[in-house]
């Protein structure tokens, strides 16, 4: 049997095993400095060495097996230094994001820049940005022109803090979640008329990041689906209402003016980002998707009429790929109507069947709100509003029989999107008193997600960071974690992996190499019929490329 001979590689190249004995004039030589980081690399090459001695030269290797070993080593010695463990996880290809409001992911410092741009005024005690046509006189005396954020560097630190998490330290009456929610209120007329701008910073950064798929939650038309839900009644017969909506007459017109928006923004997003010329930014290559967001906090009869809208709109225009409930959930009236909302969407699902739903719940925690309202939302999401997504879940482990909950979530593959920052920041959940670690241990998919990243001040790669340091993420694991929000895209066609969350791939492609560049026949007619597995196939592209660059072991030729 032929024998693979191991290398020690570093950014440069690779080093013979033979040459570590050279010690620390190997490691001086090679920039390892770090003794406790050559000590974890060698004993990093005694454990992988078995796996890639073991196989014959010629023989079959799991491409897996091979690049998850090598890239651990790598993971082990970035785990010593935060700044190269930013840079592992920037580099990491992950997939998509799943979770993100485009109010909330756009940085304060482009809302501000726009706010100078549209001559809007600042109130300098409340950080309520409005326009100047709406006040008199213009910027009066408890109000700064927007432009002193720009200019004036002190101003301009207030008003970020104000519209963000920046810096926020909890106390003197306010929390984490008073200061996040009260953020969007100050800065709300900014975006209204902004949306190509925010889309082409979101999405750029996220291609910057590696990414290669989002799920914005948008918001179009809503002010004439709000007028058109005032024309109808409430009935607890919900296909009366749906009739009365459907014998308005309005809805056609509300659909066209939300299709002809979305292709204005994304004709503007996309020619700020250079898209089809030569200098075109990598954020044209991100396939972009929208969930229709409903809140949770309107009269029933208004959140009937923007669910049903929303199915509608899915049916209407591919881009639109879901709807979701959002809103605060433990607002008074979100609260009262939980059930109701649930039987909602159990009565449109047995209607329309084009639209995904991915629904905000268990974003709750003790002393939030009555103890038994932690029992059952997530649960009734999942059974009785059919959700194949769930955001944030954090309260599982307060619902009746969470084991259980959880193992019929495993089951379904009901997917949990899970932002780590917001959770920490918004309900002061962290660590092991998270769920992460007890969702993953029984089976249900998981995938990381930003929540409102310019609100919270991250991006994806600290999610992705976050994770490493606070459960000890193997690169096993954070590949699992990117593969898990495609697998779970609520994008049209087959999967790529033979079935839900095994990552083993389906038979058209069972014999390829995965993210090859010469697909064979059957495998090509799979990614050509599938969005989803031509995706998924891009994807594994780039993790190939990200381990040959990032492995620490490389056998002989």
């Amino acid at each position: 049997m032929m024998a693979h001979v191991l290398f020690f590689c570093t950014a440069r190249r690779c080093l013979a095993k033979n040459d570590l004995k050279g010690g620390s004039r190997a490691v001086a030589g090679n920039g390892l400095r770090n003794p406790r980081a050559w000590l974890l690399a060698v004993g990093l090459v005694a454990l992988v060495a078995p796996v890639l001695t073991a196989t014959p030269v010629r023989a079959q290797v799991n491409r897996d097996d091979i690049g998850n070993a090598g890239v651990e080593a790598w993971l082990a010695l970035a785990r010593l230094d935060p700044a190269k463990l930013r840079t592992f996880v920037e580099e990491l290809p992950k997939g998509g994001d799943l979770h993100t409001h485009l109010s909330g992911a756009a940085s304060t410092e482009l809302l501000i820049t726009l706010a100078a741009q549209d001559g809007m005024c600042i109130d300098v005690e409340k950080f309520i940005a409005t326009f100047s046509k709406d006040t008199f006189p213009p910027c009066g005396s408890q109000q700064r022109p927007a432009q002193d954020a720009v200019s004036d560097q002190g101003f301009r630190d207030d008003v970020i803090g104000a519209w963000s998490m920046e810096g926020f330290q909890p106390g003197q009456g306010e929390t984490g979640r008073d200061h996040f929610f009260a953020a969007f209120e100050k800065f709300n007329k900014v975006t209204g008329n902004h949306r190509p701008e925010m889309l082409a910073q979101v999405v750029s950064k996220a291609a910057d990041e590696n990414e290669v798929y989002m799920e914005s939650m948008t918001a179009r038309q809503s002010d004439r689906v709000f007028e058109l839900s005032q024309r109808i009644s409430f009935d607890s017969a919900f296909s009366k209402m749906r009739d009365a909506i459907l014998a308005d007459g309005a809805l056609p017109d509300i659909l066209a003016g939300a299709r002809a928006e979305t292709d204005n923004d994304e004709a503007a997003y996309r020619q700020l980002l250079r898209c089809g010329t030569p200098q075109a930014l990598r954020g044209c290559d991100l396939v972009l998707r929208y969930i229709h967001p409903v809140s949770r906090k309107m009269d029933p009869k208004v959140v009937f009429t923007f669910m049903l809208y929303g199915f509608e709109l899915a049916e209407a225009d591919g881009r639109y790929v879901a709807l979701n409930l959002a809103a605060s959930e433990d607002d008074p009236v979100a609260l009262r109507d939980y059930h109701l909302h649930m039987s909602m969407l159990d009565y449109l699902r047995s209607v329309y069947s084009t639209a995904h739903i991915t629904l905000h719940a268990g974003e709750l925690v003790l002393g939030l709100v009555p103890v038994e309202e932690l029992t059952y939302h997530i649960r009734e999401a999942v059974i009785t509003g059919h959700a194949e997504r769930i955001g944030h879940g954090v309260d599982v482990r307060h619902e009746d029989h969470w084991p259980e909950l959880m193992r019929t979530m495993a089951a379904r593959h009901v997917m949990v999107e899970s932002p780590l920052t917001s959770n920490a920041q918004i309900l002061e959940v962290t660590g092991h008193q998270h769920p992460f670690p007890y969702y993953r241990a029984l089976g249900v998919p998981v995938g990381l997600a930003t929540d409102d990243e310019g609100v919270l001040r991250i991006d994806l790669t600290n999610e992705y960071q976050r994770a490493v340091t606070t459960y000890n993420l193997t690169y096993r694991d954070l590949k699992t974690l990117a593969r898990t929000t495609l697998d779970h895209a609520f994008l049209p066609g087959e999967s790529l992996w033979r079935g839900p969350d095994d990552f083993v791939p389906a038979s058209p492609c069972g014999d390829d190499a995965l993210g090859g560049p010469s697909p064979s026949p059957p495998c090509q007619a799979l990614l050509d019929r599938s969005q989803k597995a031509a995706l998924q196939w891009r994807h594994e592209a780039m993790l190939h490329s990200f381990e040959d660059s990032h492995s620490l072991y490389c056998p002989s030729k």
